[in-house]
């Protein structure tokens, strides 16, 4: 292995085997802000590009940002994010990946569409003349064209230029929200998980609010999942409104909230249409910056199932190879189950990880099996067979060693595995 030293150092520091890779993406970035010291900013997130729309007659703004661990030479494809108001909240989201993405969250591509210019049209549900008592000059109420945008032309797009899969997410916030719930009941095969933040579901007095009952109650959503949240100023003119009386509250001024909570309640109501629905009301946020802690909890709920388990187990000595395969089998269908397509169980980082420990506490069989997985879950990659090299070196056989060490060679051409041929030539003569 490459950096077979490194490891070392790290099996005798008696880690436990489970490390995120959102351990891992930040190693990697404190390494790389050591590499460009000179650079103004701290952080730059998001590469601007852009869409022309036939559609919506325009070209649209987008940002993106790949997972830190994207490399060009990897056939690799990630789960997508499309974040509406990108300007604003990719670097939320961002950070929240950072934190939470390998062991909470998969590693993500994330798209940031701008929506600075056109923002009422483009994600309101109706067309309406007046609100708030004001008349409203501003076009609105396109958001069925806005969608067509999306399906025809920027998931399009994005899935032929960038490494992306077809699990997606939407994040909305506000008229955002709002745009997502009528995504979820009008287009709900766009995307897998949705996630409405305190969504105006009061725009044109409740009109999608009031057509998503009879939708819920037909519209079958296996494998769909929806996270919404409420912010805690229910009514600005009186604190005594809570959570627990706003329903009881009939002035126009609770509207927003009474349509997020009954909203909900609807959900409920429909179970049996298999929709994973969580709500979470946040009682110390505005709307202004209820967005930060729901990317937070809304991720790590939209993939809730997604999550390592059973890691008291995979951590134990006394646990069996034949109990670690199943667990490691366990959550390869449960990946594949959700994502509808096959996904590794685990990084190649985290199975050549746990190799290296269970060498180190005398355990070489379970060694064995963890180099022998991360081949056959991740096959074209050279350190996965040098790897598996390095098990068979220490167990004085130096034939197998010298097969995988080969494999590597071939799968990369570098100039240490040649010298490490050598090497093994040298001692099975």
């Amino acid at each position: 292995m490459d950096n077979f030293l490194y490891h070392r150092s790290y099996m005798n520091s008696r880690l436990i085997i489970i490390l995120t890779t959102g351990l891992i993406m930040l190693l990697q970035q404190f390494g790389n802000a050591q590499a460009n010291q000179n650079q103004q900013f701290l952080q730059k997130v998001g590469v601007m590009d852009s869409v022309y729309s036939e559609i919506l007659n325009e070209s649209r703004s987008i940002y993106i940002q790949l997972p830190s661990s994207y490399n060009p030479e990897k056939n690799q494809k990630y789960p997508v994010v499309f974040i509406l108001d990108g300007e604003m909240f990719l670097p939320t989201v961002c950070d929240v990946q950072n934190y939470y993405s390998g062991g909470f969250t998969p590693e993500m591509v994330l798209v940031g569409i701008s929506n600075d210019k056109n923002r009422i049209r483009d994600l309101t549900t109706s067309t309406i003349t007046t609100n708030f008592g004001m008349p409203l000059n501003e076009e609105n109420g396109k958001a069925e064209s806005f969608s067509k945008f999306m399906e025809k032309e920027l998931i399009p797009y994005i899935e032929n230029k960038y490494p992306v899969t077809n699990f997606r997410t939407l994040i909305g916030h506000s008229y955002g929200g709002l745009f997502a719930i009528y995504t979820l009941l009008k287009h709900p095969d766009l995307f897998t998980n949705y996630l409405a933040i305190d969504p105006s579901l009061d725009w044109d007095n409740q009109k999608l609010l009031k057509e998503a009952q009879g939708i819920l109650a037909a519209q079958k959503y296996e494998n769909k999942s929806l996270f919404m949240s409420l912010s805690g100023q229910l009514n600005r003119q009186n604190s005594g409104v809570t959570i627990h009386n706003v329903m009881q509250d009939t002035t126009k001024i609770t509207l927003f909230a009474r349509s997020t909570v009954t909203f909900s309640e609807m959900v409920r109501q429909n179970i049996k249409n298999g929709l994973s629905f969580d709500w979470k009301f946040y009682h110390r946020d505005l709307h202004g910056t209820i967005p930060f802690p729901s990317i937070m909890d809304g991720l790590i709920s939209l993939f809730d199932w997604y999550q390592w388990a059973n890691t008291d187990k995979i951590n134990s000595t006394e646990t069996t190879i034949e109990e670690l395969v199943s667990i490691i089998k366990y959550r390869e269908k449960k990946l594949n189950d959700h994502f509808g397509y096959a996904e590794p169980p685990y990084p190649e980082e985290i199975l050549n990880m746990s190799g290296y420990m269970n060498m180190d506490i005398g355990q070489p069989e379970k060694a064995k099996m963890y180099f022998e997985l991360a081949i056959g879950y991740y096959p074209e990659s050279a350190n996965a067979f040098d790897s598996m090299a390095d098990y068979f070196e220490a167990q004085g056989d130096f034939s197998n060693a010298l097969e995988n060490v080969n494999k590597a060679f071939a799968l990369s051409g570098s100039d240490y595995y040649k010298q490490r041929i050598e090497g093994l030539q040298a001692k099975i003569k």
